[in-house]
């Protein structure tokens, strides 16, 4: 089983290009400060390298 990581939304994507809010919906985060936790695949993490600047990443 690939590795766990938890994905957390911090900042807004008020004001954002609509493919950022695009990632930020298609990884689950719809609102602030919700929390998902997702496998560390190729896709996921390079998703989240696409906005990193709005989530807080750690480790499950």
């Amino acid at each position: 089983m690939a590795q766990m990581i938890r994905i957390k939304l911090v900042r807004s994507p008020i004001g954002r290009p609509e493919k950022h809010r695009k990632i930020l919906q298609a990884l689950g985060l719809t609102r602030l400060q919700k929390e998902v936790t997702l496998p560390a695949i190729p896709q996921v993490v390079g998703a989240v390298k696409k906005v990193y600047h709005l989530v807080q990443v750690t480790e499950a």
